[in-house]
C-alpha cells in the first residue's frame, strides 16, 4: 500500500546552492561515508557492491550546491580526492533525495520524471539503483523525527532484528 506523499514539493532557494558551492564539501561527504559504512553488512549488502570497487562516485544535491565525492574499496567507503571525473554521478534536489530515502518515491519514478539524473557508467547506475531497491528500511514516515532517529540508530547498531 502506497502512503500519501508527506514531503512537500520544495526546492531550496538559489542562495543555498550559491552558499553550498563555496563551502568545503569534505564534511558532508564524510557524514555520508560514515552512514554508508555503518549500513554496510547491516542494511547494505557487500556482495552486490563488488563492481563498485575502485570506482569514484558523486552525489550532487543540486539545490543545496553540494557534491559529495567518495569511492568504494575493500574496507568500505572513503573520500575521493582529486579532480578526476566520477565514474557515476547521481543528481537530484534535496526533496527528491528525501523522498527516495523515506521510500515515498522510487528511483525509477524520479528518473523517468527527470528529477533524478545519473551520469557516467550506466551499469554502475543500475547496480546502485537495484541495490537501493533491495534495502529493507523500517517505515519511518509514520514516526516522529525522534522515534525515526532512534529506530535508525538501533537498526544500524544491529539492535533491531527483522520480524521482532
Amino acid at each position: 500500500m502506497k502512503l500519501p506523499k508527506q514531503i512537500p514539493d520544495f526546492t531550496l532557494p538559489a542562495l543555498f546552492a550559491r552558499l553550498g558551492q563555496r563551502l568545503p564539501q569534505l564534511p558532508p561527504s564524510l557524514a555520508l561515508i560514515a552512514a554508508l559504512n555503518l549500513a554496510l553488512g547491516r542494511l547494505l549488502p557487500r556482495e552486490p557492491l563488488t563492481p563498485l570497487l575502485g570506482k569514484r562516485l558523486a552525489i550532487r544535491v543540486s539545490d543545496a550546491g553540494l557534491t559529495l565525492r567518495f569511492a568504494y574499496g575493500e574496507r568500505g567507503f572513503h573520500p575521493s580526492f582529486g579532480s578526476a571525473a566520477a565514474d557515476l554521478t547521481i543528481s537530484a534536489r534535496a526533496r527528491d533525495f528525501l523522498a527516495l530515502l523515506t521510500r515515498e518515491e522510487d528511483a525509477d519514478t524520479l528518473f523517468f520524471n527527470r528529477r533524478l539524473q545519473m551520469e557516467g557508467e550506466t551499469e554502475l547506475g543500475l547496480l546502485v539503483k537495484n541495490t537501493l531497491d533491495t534495502i529493507e528500511l523500517p517505515q519511518l514516515r509514520s514516526l516522529s523525527p525522534t522515534q525515526a532517529w532512534r529506530q535508525l540508530r538501533a537498526l544500524l547498531s544491529g539492535a533491531h532484528h527483522s520480524g521482532a
